[in-house]
């Protein structure tokens, strides 16, 4: 009889810690544990995120990643739930390079890129035959020319794709003498050139205010920048999960925004596009 009472003790004790927790799905107990690998967790958002998210029953626990491929692996390996770190361009290519099935499934922040200059005041001012500096690195110089058609003044071909070049520009009616440098020099050069596409960390570096100095601003809505805006990745069978949505939302609310305008000194925003967007953008990729 002792060793009856004994087990049915124990059996007891296992029903009771298997109610104090909580797989992501959303059905059972009262908590439910994620897990979020990041790239770091400086500034007030995750404090915020975790603190709302707790009072909705959702445990965040933030995993720190000090390479860029590690979350994603993490990811796909089931080790973490989500993670925050990356644009939908650079998920679309570790995806394919790397062949896991990893979807966006929310919008956090953009850090918009900017196009400076010395000389004016408006996009508009830019002359027949100006030359504009822009970043020479694959990803940036496609981005940068991609702002540059979003501020009206060139075309792209239709098949320009992430990473193409200024051979790729079809229409040029100011023949202006775009030209690639080191991301780093894109500052320096502003001296000897009308504008300058800076990248917003560059920018910062070099003292700018990347809000209020540059003559024409990325935005984060504009379908040209969709490709750069920062986003929560989850695996591909987790894409309507309940809880997971509910921590993008939450990450939406006022205060959030709040907290990652002052975390980066206004130097990025948060973008509201809905998931259905998101992913016609990646798959467009």
């Amino acid at each position: 009889m002792k060793k009856i009472i004994i087990f049915l003790l124990a059996l007891t004790a296992v029903w009771a810690l298997a109610a104090c927790s909580k797989d992501t799905s959303g059905k059972g107990s009262d908590t439910v544990k994620v897990k979020i690998g990041v790239t770091g967790t400086d500034g007030e958002v995750w404090p915020i995120l975790k603190k709302k998210a707790k009072a909705e029953g959702i445990e965040i626990e933030l995993v720190e990643f000090s390479d860029y491929t590690l979350p994603n692996q993490a990811l796909a390996d089931g080790d973490i739930d989500l993670n925050s770190f990356q644009h939908i361009a650079f998920l679309s290519q570790f995806t394919k390079e790397n062949k896991v099935d990893l979807v966006p499934i929310g919008a956090t922040l953009i850090a918009p890129m900017g196009i400076y200059s010395e000389k004016l005041k408006d996009i508009n001012d830019i002359e027949d035959g100006a030359r504009i500096a822009i970043p020479d690195d694959p990803s940036n110089q496609a981005r940068a020319l991609k702002l540059l058609e979003s501020a009206g003044l060139i075309k792209l071909a239709d098949d320009f794709g992430l990473f193409g070049d200024p051979s790729k520009i079809v229409e040029n009616p100011k023949k202006l003498d775009i030209f690639p440098i080191v991301a780093q020099q894109t500052p320096r050069v502003l001296p000897d050139v009308a504008a300058s596409v800076i990248n917003n960390g560059v920018a910062g570096q070099a003292g700018f205010d990347p809000v209020n100095d540059p003559i024409f601003l990325e935005d984060g809505n504009d379908k040209n920048a969709l490709p750069y805006v920062n986003v929560f990745a989850a695996r591909a069978e987790d894409v309507n999960n309940e809880t997971l949505l509910r921590i993008v939302e939450l990450y939406h609310d006022e205060d959030v925004k709040k907290a990652v305008e002052a975390d980066t000194n206004g130097g990025s925003s948060i973008v509201d596009i809905s998931k259905k967007e998101l992913l016609e953008v990646y798959k467009g990729l």
